[in-house]
């Protein structure tokens, strides 16, 4: 079993709160991978270590820590330099506990909750994209520890130019069969314009209320799960607006989080492309998070790094089930509860009036 030690550094102007909400978050990460957190480390300086990035004494009480919690695995909560890895495996190499970055634990989760092929081309092109820098310093870094180029008894950079080669064509190889699907969603796009079906997309941070959404507006029962990265590949039903007398195609698909670098974005491509194209995106949001704003603002960034920042938009309040609120038909915003059914009535039309050009009647009953 995974026995992690989770380690940040935080600013010193950083508040007790924010940390603190930092590690929370990283922990849950942790768990929903399956490991147990026995210690949380929140490290204050005005800038991480240069050579670990925790720095020489904290490293020698990770040492000691894991004498006494058996621990067999360093999660940082911050994406480390190749530099900063390879440092860091070094010192920790003796009592056997393993590195990882924020990122890696992230793209081991996705690994496994993927099910679909092409999930899991995405997941092993976001980790080709992320290993990349690691391997390019490599020959360099051991080059330093030997006091030379590296390259004596067949390894450093001559091995390291070996493994850069590999992971460029494995990138290669992993990209042309992510454009045939890529091709193949084009075509099933095609068809449904044909078709004259509107398309919705759902998005929205990790573990909002997106499949639970899905599958209150469509009948659907796909699994949603009150835990981080529940869904990985993107789920499609059938949304019937009665007000208008037609159906939406409505989709679902990988939440977003925090910190991934725009490069790890681009890998999920193709499973956000029914997103890209879609008429309408639903913005869901998780209105009891204490995090909402700034969760909001992690979304919308998204949106803007793959092409979506001027689409037509709605944001869904989720997880208000106790809503009191009155609807009226001037709300651009919708408030609902994907468990207990409130508010649904009110989003259908929203999406409604945001899909068709002519006026929608819209009922005073919700």
């Amino acid at each position: 079993m995974l026995r992690a030690v989770l380690a940040d550094v935080i600013h010193y102007a950083t508040s007790k709160k924010d940390a603190e909400d930092r590690m929370t978050e990283l922990g849950d990460l942790t768990r929903t991978y399956g490991g147990l957190v026995v210690v949380k480390s929140i490290q204050r300086r005005a800038k991480p270590d240069y050579v670990t990035f925790l720095g020489k004494g904290k490293v020698q009480e990770l040492i000691d820590t894991h004498s006494e919690h058996k621990a067999n695995v360093l999660v940082v909560n911050e994406i480390l330099k190749p530099g900063q890895l390879f440092n860091l495996e070094e010192a920790l190499r003796p009592v056997g506990m393993k590195v990882w970055d924020r990122i890696d634990l992230i793209l081991h989760i996705f690994d496994k909750h993927a099910t679909s092929a092409e999930a899991k081309l995405q997941i092993e092109l976001a980790r080709i994209r992320h290993m990349g820098p690691r391997i390019y310093n490599m020959g360099a870094q051991l080059g330093r520890q030997r006091g030379g180029t590296g390259t004596r008894g067949g390894g450093g950079e001559g091995n390291t130019e070996v493994m850069k080669r590999h992971l460029r064509e494995q990138e290669r190889r992993i990209v042309e069969k992510l454009e045939a699907y890529e091709g193949q969603h084009a075509e099933q796009r095609k068809n449904r314009s044909r078709n004259d079906f509107k398309t919705v997309a759902l998005v929205g941070y990790t573990n909002a209320g997106k499949t639970s959404l899905l599958n209150a507006l469509t009948k659907r029962k796909e699994y949603a799960a009150d835990k981080l990265f529940a869904t990985l590949d993107t789920r499609i039903g059938e949304l019937y607006l009665p007000e208008v007398k037609t159906s939406a195609l409505i989709s679902d698909t990988i939440g977003f989080i925090q910190g991934l670098p725009p490069r790890l974005v681009q890998a999920f491509r193709s499973t956000l492309s029914e997103a890209i194209h879609a008429d309408l995106v639903l913005h869901v949001i998780d209105a009891n998070d204490p995090h909402l704003d700034l969760k909001m603002k992690v979304v919308e960034d998204i949106l803007q790094d793959i092409g979506l920042a001027e689409r037509p938009r709605i944001r869904v309040y989720n997880k208000l089930d106790h809503l009191e609120t009155e609807f009226s038909e001037e709300l651009t915003d919708a408030y609902v509860s994907a468990h207990t059914k409130v508010g649904l009535g009110q989003l259908r039309r929203l999406i409604a009036k945001k899909l068709l050009p002519r006026p929608v009647v819209v009922p005073t009953s919700t």
